[in-house]
């Protein structure tokens, strides 16, 4: 729900740089998005995906060069950008020797946490080939990087916001035309659609084969399946609205940030799992547990700060509380495998052959 609430987020930034009003702009984006979802599921999604990126690429790359031309070329935004911190008299345009552990840390456990989610996994097998899977991982790194331009261009030509949610929208209205415009904020809203229509689908399937299945009507038919995943996409997309009209943006981000701390949790069970058949699995949940409680008191005891602070040898770091977590968790799963092994309390694995 966090991550779709920050993608009607996206949108309702698009509705309201049209003209859209008060809370209008989120019912707007929310409706597009059940009705995309519940006619044609992962099929819109994917259907649509070639568009947005066609989309997507095109304003991207239009706003990395003519913004840079408008302001002088990139070293004259590179300075404007820095000058504007500075009249901040916070941040600046380079991580500082104390922010570099905190972003490697964070990088590294974000991605890490990337495809265990699932609906990151259904994009995944979805997919049409593993060459799919491959060229999307070679071009998302660079993607990634032009859209961190566009924050460095909003400080560079000096717009004042009360929102900087609405950053990318005032400063395309600000340097193009009105034809360009239109387009490129139907990139943003198309390039929203998409993954929140695949993460509300993710969260349907598992409802629907992890309990409904289970636990309510085993015999239920594959239409029945259909049928309570597309009421399940409504409940949990309607979730994300209530969330994103009464609850704070910040809060979505927090819970973001717990959601990224917690099913990291799941990748030794996942990666150990099938890959080493040393791991138990009772040692594997015992690690899990001891991952998921740790990590979600550090994160509290901090105010819900990505990053914990730590002292080795007197010298103090901070690193992102999902990869401490997760050493707790190695830690107790391979501690927990030693005693029950040592107990006899799991038969040894067998090697084919």
């Amino acid at each position: 729900m966090p991550y779709i609430a920050l993608q009607l987020v996206g949108m309702a930034a698009v509705f309201k740089a049209l003209g859209l009003k008060a809370e209008l702009p989120l019912v707007v984006a929310f409706v597009v998005l059940a009705v995309y979802t519940y006619s044609s599921g992962l099929r819109a999604p994917a259907l649509i995906a070639f568009v947005k990126d066609t989309m997507i690429y095109i304003a991207v790359f239009a706003a990395v060069v003519v913004i840079p031309a408008h302001l002088g070329g990139y070293a004259a935004l590179f300075e404007k950008a820095d000058a504007a911190f500075q009249a901040q008299g916070s941040g600046g345009i380079l991580l500082t020797s104390g922010q570099m552990l905190p972003f490697a840390t964070l990088a590294l456990g974000s991605a890490m946490a990337a495809f265990m989610y699932p609906h990151t996994l259904s994009g995944v097998f979805a997919s049409a080939s593993a060459n799919t899977i491959r060229k999307n991982a070679i071009l998302l790194p660079a993607y990634t990087l032009l859209l961190a331009f566009l924050g460095y261009m909003g400080h560079a030509v000096g717009l004042k916001l009360s929102n900087n949610n609405d950053v990318v929208p005032a400063l395309l209205k600000f340097l193009f035309p009105s034809w360009f415009t239109g387009f490129a904020f139907a990139a943003i809203a198309i390039g929203a659609l998409v993954p929140a229509a695949v993460m509300s689908i993710g969260a349907a399937n598992l409802f629907t084969r992890n309990f409904w299945k289970v636990y309510v009507n085993p015999d239920v038919t594959m239409a029945g399946e259909a049928q309570v995943a597309k009421i399940t996409s409504l409940v949990v997309k309607f979730g994300a609205l209530l969330a994103t009209l009464y609850l704070p943006t910040q809060f979505a981000i927090d819970l973001q940030l717990l959601g990224g701390l917690w099913i990291l949790q799941t990748f030794p069970s996942v990666v150990f799992g099938l890959f080493v058949d040393w791991f138990t699995a009772p040692a594997l949940l015992a690690g899990w547990a001891a991952g998921l409680t740790g990590g979600t008191w550090l994160a509290w005891f901090d105010g819900l700060k990505p990053v914990h602070g730590i002292v080795i040898g007197g010298t103090n770091f901070s690193v992102y509380v999902g990869l401490l977590a997760l050493a707790i968790n190695v830690v107790v799963a391979a501690g927990a495998n030693i005693i029950l092994r040592s107990l006899q309390m799991v038969p040894q694995p067998r090697r084919p052959g």
